[in-house]
């Protein structure tokens, strides 16, 4: 390969490594062309799956600065699934089709300028699918919302309930207003009366 197209085709390594929401490297030795095909068309929309120079790969990923655990992986033939679309489908993908091919390896990845093992793309394309997530999340956040509506609805109802109840404590404790004369004896002249005796 011409050094020229050599620089070209870091450059169009290392922007993808930019561009993408995630990369996993595998090895593919052992699948054939018609296998390699039928991978590709099952990751249509989800990640773009490319075969890779090894020494040009690790140049792209210095420059794109994509971390070392991923270029010391870089050994064998190597092919790189650059994620375009929902990061789980793309992992779930690999995943499948390596059950069914066991040539296809998965060796490890990055996602988000973090590296990831193999073991962790397996994990993730275990998730549930991302509308699957998002309806739950909904169905959640519908019940807290329902729930918080039935509390505000119920406070009014609550607060009539105590007034009320304070209402009928007041009554039962107070009674009818004190009269002026309360604590005098039954022998205990008025005012009036005493001012009289007084005058005579």
């Amino acid at each position: 390969m011409a050094r020229a197209d050599k620089e070209i085709a870091v450059a169009d390594l290392a922007e993808r490594f930019r561009s993408s929401a995630g990369a996993v490297l595998t090895e593919y030795r052992g699948l054939t062309v018609s296998q390699l095909r039928e991978l590709r068309q099952s990751l249509a929309g989800k990640a773009q799956f490319s075969v890779v120079k090894n020494t040009l790969t690790k140049i792209a990923a210095t420059q794109a600065g994509v971390t070392e655990e991923l270029t010391d992986l870089l050994e064998g033939p190597s092919a790189i699934a650059f994620v375009q679309g929902d990061v789980v489908e793309a992992a779930r993908g690999l995943r499948d089709f390596s059950r069914t091919y066991p040539q296809l390896v998965i060796k490890g990845g990055v996602l988000e300028g973090k590296p990831l093992k193999a073991a962790d793309i397996v994990k993730l394309a275990d998730l549930e699918p991302r509308e699957v997530l998002l309806a739950k999340l909904a169905g959640a956040m519908k019940a807290s919302l329902a729930g918080a509506a039935a509390t505000f609805n119920a406070l009014p109802a609550q607060m009539a309930r105590l007034l009320a109840a304070l209402e009928e404590k007041r009554g039962g404790e107070g009674g009818a207003p004190v009269p002026a004369t309360a604590g005098r004896g039954p022998e205990a002249p008025d005012d009036a009366a005493a001012a009289a005796a007084q005058d005579a």
